[in-house]
């Protein structure tokens, strides 16, 4: 029975790999089951992408060694340690230039144009924390996890896949890869698309909906419509506070 189960949700998270590629343009990294190195920050990548903006060796380096620094900082909690990276994302890291000239900063992302970022998929990213866990399909922008889904088959109700997520950023667990992360979804063919962010409780988990006059299945329809590059980016930058200790979309 639990083979079969997986097999049901196995049918789903193949359709939406290849949506993503086909439909809205992501690269395929690839299953990442069997690694032992996978990270919420993808150094390889991240690098790729600042050396094609000109970025100096020297630039780079510093940035990224002050984005990993923040990622695995153990002396702040996921909420302190995910808004600092927030902030680095939206507004660039700071960074000294040689000596006598003026400091800059390295843009992790480009906000202006979302099109000249590198949007890429990945699937059974096994993460290594206290617990071993393998969120089903991961979102990297240039080489950093900003977005985890967790699949449901169509039996099953799609709060599972919540709960989930829920469970995976306790202390005990991988916390730590949800440094990074900005967006959180659960989906099934059944019940679509829900969506929070770190920390957010099971009952303020919200429904994405639009309208969809051709009736087509809702969980492809909303992915199409949420994961468009651009509108992806523009909901992390304009639609994300964090107010009080709390992280609200």
């Amino acid at each position: 029975m639990m083979a079969e189960i997986g097999a049901l949700e196995v049918v789903t998270q193949n359709r939406l790999v290849n949506l993503f590629q086909k439909d809205l343009g992501y690269i395929y990294i690839g299953n990442l089951e069997d690694r032992t190195d996978n990270s919420n920050i993808n150094e390889t990548l991240l690098r790729e992408y600042l050396v094609s903006k000109k970025y100096n060796e020297n630039q780079i380096n510093q940035a990224i060694r002050q984005l990993l620094l923040e990622a695995n900082n153990q002396g702040k909690d996921l909420y302190e340690a995910n808004k600092e990276i927030y902030g680095l994302l939206r507004y660039g890291i700071n960074v000294s230039n040689e000596v006598g000239e003026h400091r800059s900063y390295v843009n992790l992302i480009d906000w202006h144009n979302p099109m000249a970022n590198n949007f890429y998929i990945a699937e059974e990213v096994t993460i290594f924390g206290n617990k071993e866990r393998r969120p089903d399909l991961v979102i990297y922008v240039n080489g950093i996890a900003l977005g985890v889904i967790e699949l449901k088959r169509s039996k099953v109700s799609v709060h599972e896949g919540i709960r989930q997520n829920i469970r995976n950023q306790q202390d005990n667990e991988i916390h730590r890869f949800f440094t990074t992360i900005q967006l959180i979804f659960a989906g099934s063919d059944s019940e679509g698309l829900y969506y929070g962010v770190i920390k957010t409780p099971e009952k303020f988990w919200l429904r994405w909906k639009e309208e969809n006059p051709q009736g087509e299945n809702e969980l492809d329809y909303n992915c199409k419509n949420f994961f468009d590059k651009t509108r992806f980016l523009e909901f992390i930058q304009d639609m994300i506070i964090f107010d009080a200790g709390i992280k609200k979309a």
